[in-house]
C-alpha cells in the first residue's frame, strides 16, 4: 500500500488541492485506528480508508462544504452495533474526525509535507504538532510543524515549543493527541519510523541476526513452520515470534509494506523459493535470499517457469549480506544486517 504522505506530496506536486480525513479520536470497534488518514479529492474519488461504509461516506459529504469554503470541520461519526448491522458493516463504534483542506497554493503547507516525506525516507521519527483555529476557518501551512529527535520544522511559536520539549522528553512514547493549551488546541501526531525485519526460518543464522539486530531501530519477527525453532525461548529479545502451519500464503500471518525487510533463511530450497515468490508480490524495501550461486540459479529458473519476469529478480539481495568472507552464522548475521543497515541510508544519501 502507498504511504499515505506519499500520495499528499504526488497531488501537491500536480497543483491538486484535496482534503484530508483523519482520525482523532476511537472508541469501541470502529475498524481503523487514530492517526489514520484519507484523502478525497476534488472528484470525490479517495486514496486510503478510514475504515469504509458510513464512516467514508459522511467524509465525502462533508468535504463538498469543506471544498466550498475551505473551512475545517471537526465530526463525531456514532455506528451503533444495531446501524452497524443494518449496513453490513463488520462492527460498531464511534470516530472523532477532523477533515482539513489542503492548498496546493499555499507554500507552507508544500514545506511542511516535503519535510515530512524527507523525514520517512530518512528513516526518522518526527511528530506533527497542528494548531487547530477557531470554528469557520481553515488550517494553514503557518498552522503546522514538526518536530523530530534533532530538528525542527515550522515558524517559531512560544507555545509550540513548549509542547516540543515535553515530546522530546520521551519521544518514542509519544501518542496521538487532541489537547488544549491556553485555550488554543493543538493536534499532536507521532509517526515512528521504525522499520521491521522479516527473518523467516528460525534456524542458527536466524538467531545471530536477532542478536545483531536488537540494537538498532528495528522491530524484529521471526517466522518458521516449527515450533520447536520459532519460540520465544530461542528468540528472547525480538518483537514477535511467529509459528506458522507452512510457507504457503505467508502473507495471511505479517503485513508487508515498503517498511519491510524480508531476511529469507529457511531450511531448503523449495521454501525459499515458496517465500521468495511471495514476498516479490509486496513492495518490501529490502528482500534478500540467503544460500549459494547454485541455489539462487535453481530458484530463479523454478520462479522464471512459473511467470516471474527477470526484472522482478533484479530486487532480490542474493547471496544475501554485504561480502566480508563470512562463513561463521555470526559472521553471516553481521553481513546481513550490514546491508540492511546500507539500503535503509542509502535511498536518503541518493545512492541505488
Amino acid at each position: 500500500m502507498e504511504d499515505i504522505y506519499e500520495m499528499i506530496n504526488n497531488l501537491l506536486d500536480k497543483k491538486e488541492d484535496f482534503v484530508l480525513a483523519t482520525i482523532l479520536e476511537k472508541s469501541g470497534s470502529a475498524p481503523r485506528e487514530e492517526g489514520t488518514k484519507m484523502i478525497i479529492k476534488r472528484d470525490f474519488s479517495i486514496i486510503g480508508t478510514i475504515g469504509g461504509g458510513i464512516f467514508e461516506a459522511l467524509a465525502i459529504k462533508l468535504s463538498s462544504r469543506i471544498f466550498e469554503n475551505e473551512a475545517y470541520i471537526i465530526k463525531n461519526c456514532s455506528l451503533t452495533n444495531e446501524g452497524a448491522e443494518a449496513l453490513g458493516a463488520a462492527c460498531g463504534g464511534d470516530l472523532k474526525l477532523l477533515l482539513e483542506y489542503v492548498d496546493y497554493k499555499d507554500s507552507d503547507m508544500v514545506e511542511v509535507y516535503k519535510n515530512v516525506q524527507k523525514l520517512k525516507r530518512k528513516g526518522d521519527n518526527f511528530a506533527i504538532i497542528t494548531r487547530i483555529p477557531e470554528e469557520g476557518k481553515s488550517i494553514k501551512g503557518i498552522d503546522k510543524w514538526i518536530c523530530s529527535e534533532a530538528s525542527f520544522y515550522g515558524k517559531e511559536d512560544e507555545k509550540v515549543q513548549c509542547i516540543i520539549r515535553k515530546i522530546k522528553e520521551n519521544f518514542k512514547n509519544v501518542t496521538m493527541k487532541y489537547t488544549d493549551l491556553e485555550e488554543e488546541h493543538y493536534l499532536i501526531e507521532p509517526v515512528l519510523n521504525t522499520q521491521t525485519i522479516y527473518v523467516i526460518g528460525a534456524g542458527h543464522v536466524a538467531q545471530k541476526i536477532a542478536e545483531v539486530a536488537k540494537s538498532l531501530d528495528f522491530d524484529i519477527v521471526v517466522i518458521d513452520d516449527r515450533q520447536e525453532f520459532a519460540n520465544k525461548e530461542r528468540f528472547k529479545d525480538v518483537k514477535e515470534v511467529k509459528a506458522i502451519p507452512s510457507f504457503e500464503n505467508i502473507l495471511k500471518y505479517i503485513k508487508v509494506d515498503s517498511n519491510s525487510y524480508i531476511v529469507i533463511v529457511t531450511r531448503g530450497h523449495a521454501y525459499d523459493k515458496e517465500v521468495l515468490g511471495q514476498m516479490l508480490k509486496t513492495n518490501a524495501k529490502y528482500i534478500g535470499m540467503i544460500g549459494s550461486k547454485s541455489k539462487r540459479k535453481f530458484v530463479y529458473e523454478s520462479l522464471l517457469d512459473e511467470g516471474y519476469a527477470e526484472e522482478d529478480l533484479k530486487r532480490v539481495h542474493s547471496p544475501i549480506g554485504v561480502s566480508i568472507y563470512a562463513q561463521t552464522p555470526e559472521e553471516i548475521a553481521i553481513s546481513i544486517v550490514a546491508e540492511l543497515i546500507k539500503v535503509k541510508r542509502e535511498t536518503f544519501n541518493g545512492k541505488r
